[in-house]
């Protein structure tokens, strides 16, 4: 064999053991970060299946012998427990994070869309504002927030937490950039040459196409009321309101002075995430698909 043909065939080989040592490195580092994320989550389902001196007895990781009837006793007990008020914080944290998701998505949708495809003088300066507000903690919003809606008379109700809930500067943007890709003005011109109006054009011709984003947005929506905390503490007072992290905060706080209810903690943790994981798995092929047709507009 010639020396170029030797140079071609070493080249040839390490190139190939390239792509495969990249492809072994990401797939360790996604392993080692699967692992991070998911060890929480098995805890949560193991010290679900104890009783309250099998916490310290047992290996943290690992089930008992009898799992199962100490699950069934311990879910039982946590909705049974003072009038079915954790069953109550449930409804109320799929109401405000439902609704608001929901609502919020339509907003964020509408704006979206009349940014991207309306021309109108400071159309940049309304966009680059709403970018701003995305920078903007909501920690450092939930202050002032509670100073005007005490204002109003508004603090310890539904609309205190509500109403903050629907406003998604994000949405806004991931909006805009997807009507602008995917929503083609030939197609709105045909639309009202056909003689639809602004509103039913929007809401029959551009939301079919947005529907991935607007899928995404409902998730990102969703999730972040679900898991918000802050705003419900300082807003709520009265616990029939409180949504799911709070009421898990407030029992929580009380374990020093009743050890009983560690184990509802725990099992009302992990029963909280259960409507977040069953929204993902659900929505998840719009989601992906979504992320996939954005990739290449």
């Amino acid at each position: 064999m010639s020396a170029p043909s030797l140079t071609r065939s070493s080249k040839a080989k390490g190139s190939q053991r390239e792509p495969i040592l990249s492809r072994s490195a990401a797939m360790l580092i996604m392993g080692v970060f699967t692992l991070y994320f998911l060890i929480p989550i098995w805890w949560l389902l193991v010290s679900s299946t104890k009783t309250q001196g099998q916490f310290t007895t047992t290996p943290a990781l690992i089930f008992t012998p009898d799992a199962i009837p100490n699950f069934i006793d311990n879910i039982s007990g946590l909705f049974a427990y003072n009038d079915g008020v954790f069953l109550k914080w449930i409804l109320n944290s799929v109401l405000y994070a439902g609704a608001g998701a929901l609502l919020g998505t339509v907003i964020a949708s509408m704006c979206g869309y009349a940014l991207a495809k309306y021309g109108f003088r400071g159309r940049e300066a309304v966009f680059n504002l709403v970018l701003s507000g995305v920078l903007v903690p909501a920690t450092a919003l939930a202050l002032p927030l509670f100073l005007i809606f005490s204002q109003v008379g508004l603090t310890n109700t539904f609309w205190a937490v509500f109403l903050p809930s629907i406003v998604s500067p994000f949405g806004v943007y991931l909006a805009r950039i997807y009507a602008a890709s995917s929503v083609p003005d030939e197609l709105l011109e045909a639309a009202r040459l056909d003689g639809s109006n602004e509103v039913r054009t929007f809401f029959t011709v551009a939301t079919r196409l947005m529907a991935p984003a607007l899928v995404t947005i409902f998730l990102f929506q969703f999730v972040a009321i679900w898991n918000n905390f802050f705003l419900p503490l300082i807003m709520l007072r009265d616990p029939s309101l409180f949504p799911v992290t709070l009421g898990l905060y407030s029992w929580n706080s009380a374990i020093g002075q009743n050890p009983e209810l560690r184990s509802f903690v725990i099992i009302g943790a992990f029963v909280s995430i259960i409507p977040l994981i069953i929204a993902f798995l659900s929505l998840q092929r719009f989601w992906s698909g979504g992320l996939a047709a954005g990739s290449i507009k």
